[in-house]
């Protein structure tokens, strides 16, 4: 008899019944004093007068009017090397940061140490324990409360530096997870110390038979990859023979759309997918309940959240906010609008850029999609594609063609006869010769703008089919196997060329 699932199901459903609805509008104001309150004393709040602003009328048009856009390199340079490089305390936040967030993103480059306070992982643990008690709501049975949970991401041995640890945020979470929660947790702290990303999956291999796992969490990318060692070394069919009381799986990082028809092609029963927004600079949201694949915004945790049209005047040619941009808050958003996400924290970012573009499905419940990043927004020739949009050409193709196609990257090149949208695709099938019309043809009727670039400047759509193995080989060589680690969707020509001279030469080493 599943005891301890009851009681954890029955726990969930009644601090449910306690809870007051929500109101993030509400939530939102507080948290802005609550942060304006404490950083007051800092030399930030000090040279932006954050006294000054919580006594204004309206607090938060004050504070859009005082405090400047900041990307990571303007705040970096202006005020966290400080920090990180000559030690002062009481810079953005109060105190020193215990732990810096080493985010490669989509760059390649590691070189960006973004803080993480004691407060922020307090706000991390706090959404961590709001996403269990959302589970309530996706009818789970008592005995899933029971089951093991494995956290594939970064290694939770963090380099000490100058009186601080580094590592990826991932990392510096698992190191992190509250007591009550390591009885569920797998690897287990031991495995997840380790830095080489084979010698972990060897692990995770090895004792997999001997863990009950009930729910997966991490990048659906890299997953898929562990998931696929497992069944190859067990001679599996499916990765349900070895945990058949799988059920969940957490997924973060990146959309899962267009990784939906290859993860679930190793599974051998339906999953529920619970989308996360876990970024270095904090936890932004999670799905919280089964009726939408979009994630709800932590509106009553050490983030406030700001929102820019995206629109070309707010944008510069870099990707980074025009300081003239106008801001809005939760209660003058609205649907169908792309926005650039601002945040202001706990860990001492203030209306920071994170690169991220959201669009709103639900305003009154706070609920967003991510469609993009604002650098990779597919604007060469004016077609304004989002991420959104190609991940919806990839899935018309897997379903026109009934393949799949977990990786992509594309670019627009130009060519002596003008600009393509050249395409890579990563499938292990073959693909029909008309892929490429029929990908043109379909983001001529999801985008308008699309469709109007088709008939100036961008001359058409080219497509490569490359082994799916391409795009880890990849990541593996530009950056770091496993962890936060994604890969671009969209890439600039410059950065193009060396994704093509890459693929000719695995193409003819594996020939």
């Amino acid at each position: 008899m599943t005891i301890l699932g009851n009681l954890v199901k029955g726990v969930l459903q009644a601090v449910d019944l306690v809870t007051n609805e929500r109101n993030p509008v509400e939530e939102q104001k507080q948290v802005l004093n609550e942060l304006l309150k404490e950083a007051t004393t800092t030399a930030f709040g000090k040279q932006y007068d954050f006294n000054a602003i919580l006594n204004a009328d309206d607090t938060a048009r004050t504070f859009a009017a005082t405090v400047p856009f900041f990307d990571y390199y303007r705040i970096n340079k202006q005020w966290w090397s400080k920090q990180h490089q000559e030690n002062l305390e009481n810079v953005t936040w109060p105190g020193y940061p215990d732990y810096y967030a080493l985010s490669s993103g989509t760059t390649g480059k590691t070189s960006k140490r973004i803080p993480v306070t004691d407060a922020m992982i307090k706000s991390i643990q706090n959404a961590g324990v709001q996403q269990v008690l959302a589970l309530k709501n996706f009818d789970l049975p008592a005995d899933f409360f029971e089951k093991g949970i494995l956290m594939l991401g970064s290694s939770t041995d963090l380099t000490q530096r100058k009186g601080h640890l580094e590592g990826e945020i991932s990392g510096i979470s698992a190191s992190n997870i509250p007591s009550w929660f390591r009885g569920y947790y797998k690897p287990g702290q031991d495995i997840a110390e380790i830095d080489d990303w084979d010698e972990r999956v060897t692990k995770i291999v090895a004792q997999a038979p001997s863990w009950d796992i009930g729910a997966l969490s991490g990048i659906p990318s890299w997953m898929e990859l562990m998931l696929k060692e497992v069944i190859r070394a067990h001679k599996l069919n499916h990765i349900h023979e070895i945990w058949p009381n799988l059920r969940v799986f957490t997924s973060g990082g990146v959309a899962f759309g267009p990784y939906e028809k290859s993860f679930n092609a190793l599974m051998g029963k339906p999953m529920t997918i619970i989308d996360t927004y876990l970024a270095s600079e904090g936890f932004i949201a999670f799905q919280s309940r089964p009726e939408t694949n979009a994630m709800q915004l932590v509106t009553d945790n050490g983030i406030y959240f700001e929102f820019i049209p995206f629109e070309t005047e707010a944008i510069k040619e870099d990707g980074s906010l025009a300081q003239t941009a106008k801001s809005v808050g939760l209660d003058e958003v609205r649907l169908g609008q792309d926005y650039v996400l601002v945040l202001s924290t706990v860990a001492g970012a203030w209306r920071y850029m994170i690169g991220d573009t959201v669009e709103f499905t639900n305003v009154e419940r706070a609920e967003i999609k991510i469609t993009g990043r604002t650098k990779f927004f597919l604007n060469t020739v004016g077609s304004q594609l989002s991420v959104n949009k190609l991940n919806d050409g990839v899935g018309h193709l897997e379903e026109r063609y009934k393949i799949q196609i977990p990786e992509y990257t594309l670019c627009a090149k130009k060519y002596e006869d003008g600009f393509y949208h050249t395409w890579y695709l990563g499938t292990e099938q073959v693909a029909d010769h008309e892929i490429a019309e029929t990908l043109d043809v379909f983001l001529k009727k999801a985008n308008k703008n699309y469709r109007v670039a088709r008939s100036k400047a961008l001359k058409g759509v080219k497509v490569r089919i490359v082994d799916p193995e391409i795009f880890h080989e990849w990541s593996a060589a530009s950056k770091k196997k496993g962890g936060q680690v994604k890969m671009e969707r969209v890439m600039s020509e410059e950065k193009f060329e060396g994704w093509e001279k890459f693929v000719k030469r695995f193409q003819n080493e594996s020939t």
